[in-house]
């Protein structure tokens, strides 16, 4: 079990490397080798060039200026300078709100932190409990509550700082969702004109013999939205030739290279077969999808269309918002509605059976934490496993290292799940591999920790108890758990963070495709990744985080500093690669904050019912009681916000739109939709067909072999144009080496 000394030993490992990473990350981003690798975000924006330097060609490697090394920590301060809106008009509200979550947490267990430190943690360590209990313990846990005893009057502070935990907690989320909410339809209102908001997709299209799906589509919505139907595009299974792309964009120097070879020998020429598919695919009925997106001229009449039921039958017409077409995972527009229903089926029994065997590499993490049930089980080890550095090292670094080791997979399974159910949206796919890393986290993570720990941890005193004693001692062990979670902290809170700002491996990839693979501009724009904020992967993570600081806040308390740690130095970091590094593939709008919200509520809620069950085995019949209100107030609360707050996150107010629409209308009274709509979801492997063409006239409907209301709708008096807000204004080229 781990110590103070072991805890003090992973402290200090953790915060060195975090050291050793921000310096040679401050050294690395001053090389002009590096500056692709550490500022792409502002490459791919056109808004820096690469450094020049006269004199000595090693500038052009290395940066001389000494004075430069003396503010190498001038990246933090900098990054905490761009106000609120600027950032939202440089990375969107989806980064923005990401980082508030950072913020959440600060606002959340700052003053918990400060409450518990100095009223619990008095009220935990002036007994001595554990020191008269027959079970193993360290001086942690005597600042925790199992070092109260049964009956005790003690737990009386605990149960009231549940009460005041919850209500601040509740408070604070009350509030940050009101604001996201606001945050979200002034974006919305203000944002600049996407086809998202003039379109929907519709799905399970009915068969009919006598027509394609195109002119189905076509008269269907000329007849029921006759005003307000523009245009629409079918989907297409054009998943080969996707692959066929992918395959000739890897293989395109080596294609230009031979091109260029056998310009003067055309039957030597390789040969494409791609365009030959693409035909293939247009004009072979059994490609197209009984879908389509649809167009309309007004964003009230694509909300309207996308928020109502569109057939007396509830399973045809299918209608919802279309994601915005850099959102569109276009893969999954092949898989038939009808097969999503099994999909889902098959996915929910293979992550049950994951999770379940996922409890043995946690079950082994947990002996590397219990060396004193290992040394029963091992005696020939006891020589080796009690020389003390080796004993703190194991104790209080090495099971955090191992769990990080065995949860870096998982994110890659868990996001394959999400495509195999047929998410049609990469937001989408983030969203409900994110909701099933939280599930895992808590289930595996957490729990499984706990219950595989504690059983290892009182291994000789279960043997010797009676059964009805063993509840009693979990119920004193749980907190117990709290030094792991600990080292758990420290390892991927503080170290992994620190780690994450360095981007070791983008920077080795970066130079060795410089290397051996760039040829052109593009390749080198290629060659930078980026990356972006990866929300399936990072929201869990900051939920983990969560779940155990509300469990421990009145648990055991000490936990809560390193846990503040965190969320300090994550907000500080991902600030900093917001601005410089990541460009953002796509723009919710901050859709997800409802989940963020539930999550929340979620750990709030565990942490009541498990503060319920561990004062029962206290004996504290008296005060056990009053605790049966919270989780019920809770509830409530979440129920409030749920109505609330929601539906602006999952409907778009039709008084909005209409504002909207009549204010675009009476600034750009002249400008064609039609023509900005026409070619916004063509599938991309079609759409880089018609750039190589020349383009096609795609305005031509398709006839519909019945008797329209109208031949073709009108064309739209709006912008074919963005009115975007021009982001140079606020930024300008960076022509030499300044710190963005």
């Amino acid at each position: 079990m781990a110590t103070l000394t072991d805890i003090g030993l992973a402290a200090a490992i953790n915060i060195l490397s975090a050291f050793i990473f921000f310096v040679a990350f401050a050294v690395l981003r001053l090389q002009p080798i590096n500056d692709r690798v550490y500022f792409p975000k502002w490459y791919l924006r056109g808004l820096r060039s690469s450094p020049t330097h006269c004199g000595l060609f090693v500038k052009k490697f290395v940066n001389l200026d000494l004075k430069s090394y003396l503010r190498f920590l001038n990246w933090m301060p900098e990054g905490l300078k761009m106000p609120e809106l600027e950032l939202i008009d440089h990375a969107g509200l989806d980064s923005v709100v990401y980082l508030r979550i950072y913020l959440l947490g600060l606002k959340i267990f700052v003053p918990i932190t400060c409450l518990a430190l100095i009223i619990l943690v008095p009220v935990n360590w002036t007994n001595s409990t554990l020191e008269l209990a027959k079970v193993n313990y360290s001086n942690i846990d005597k600042l925790s509550i199992s070092n109260i005893p049964n009956r005790s009057q003690r737990f009386w502070a605990h149960i009231l700082m549940a009460y005041v935990f919850t209500l601040w907690t509740c408070y604070v989320l009350q509030k940050e969702y009101e604001i996201v909410a606001s945050m979200r339809l002034h974006f919305l209102a203000s944002a600049r004109r996407r086809p998202d908001q003039f379109t929907v997709i519709v799905r399970n299209v009915p068969p009919d013999p006598d027509e394609s799906v195109s002119e189905l589509v076509e008269h269907f919505f000329l007849v029921n939205h006759p005003d307000h139907y523009l245009t629409h595009q079918v989907l297409y299974n054009a998943n080969k030739v996707a692959k066929l792309v992918k395959e000739k964009k890897k293989k395109q120097n080596w294609l230009d290279y031979y091109h260029l070879k056998y310009s003067r020998n055309q039957s030597k020429r390789p040969v494409m077969k791609i365009a030959e598919e693409r035909e293939r695919i247009r004009n072979n009925p059994n490609y197209i999808m009984p879908a389509a997106f649809v167009s309309f001229k007004t964003r009230w009449g694509a909300a309207v269309c996308a928020q109502t039921q569109q057939s007396r039958d509830p399973t045809k017409w299918l209608t919802d918002w279309a994601p915005e077409p850099r959102d569109v995972y276009w893969q999954n527009l092949a898989i038939p509605y009808v097969s999503l229903t099994i999909r889902r089926l098959i996915i929910g029994v293979a992550f049950f059976f994951l999770t379940f065997f996922f409890m043995i590499p946690v079950t082994f993490v947990q002996t590397l934490a219990n060396i004193e049930g290992i040394e029963k089980e091992l005696p020939f080890l006891k020589s080796i496993l009690e020389t003390h550095f080796i004993k703190s090292f194991i104790q209080g670094f090495l099971p955090g290292i191992a769990l990080k080791i065995f949860l870096i997979i998982l994110p890659t399974i868990l996001m394959f799940m999400s495509k195999f159910e047929g998410l049609i949206s990469v937001s989408s796919l983030e969203r409900r591999s994110a909701s099933r890393y939280y599930m895992f986290n808590l289930v595996n993570v957490f729990l499984g920790s706990i219950i595989t720990g504690t059983a290892l941890d009182q291994l000789n005193t279960f043997i010797h108890q009676s059964a009805n004693d063993i509840p009693k001692i979990i119920g004193v062990a749980i907190p117990m758990k709290a030094t792991f979670f600990i080292t758990y902290i420290m390892v991927d809170g503080w170290a992994g963070v620190a780690g994450e700002i360095l981007r070791l491996k983008p920077l080795i990839f970066y130079h060795l495709k410089n290397f051996f693979l760039v040829k052109t501009d593009t390749d080198r724009e290629e060659a930078m990744d980026p990356g972006s904020l990866g929300f399936n992967t990072g929201e869990p993570r900051i939920q983990l985080y969560f779940l155990l600081g509300l469990v421990y806040a009145v648990v055991t308390p000490l936990l809560l500093p390193f846990i503040l740690i965190f969320f300090s130095l994550a907000y500080v970091v991902f600030r900093h690669q917001i601005i410089n590094v990541y460009n953002q593939e796509y723009e919710s709008a901050a859709a997800y904050w409802p989940d963020v919200h539930g999550r929340v509520i979620a750990a709030l809620v565990v942490s009541q019912l498990l503060l319920m069950g561990l004062l029962s085995t206290k004996e504290a019949a008296q005060a056990t009681p009053f605790l049966i209100s919270l989780p019920v107030l809770t509830i409530w609360f979440q129920r409030y916000c749920k109505g609330r707050y929601e539906p602006a996150f999952i409907r778009y107010p039709i008084q909005e739109a209409t504002m909207k629409d009549t204010v675009e209308r009476a600034r750009e009274p002249s400008l064609d939709l039609k023509g900005y709509l026409q070619n916004a979801y063509v599938h991309p492997v079609f759409k880089e067909d018609d750039d190589a063409d020349g383009g096609e006239d795609g305005s031509t409907l398709v006839p519909t072999k019945r008797q329209s209301r109208r031949s073709t709708p009108m064309g739209s008096r709006v912008s074919t144009n963005s009115s975007a807000a021009s982001f140079s204004s606020k930024a300008k080229v960076v022509q030499e080496h300044p710190d963005p």
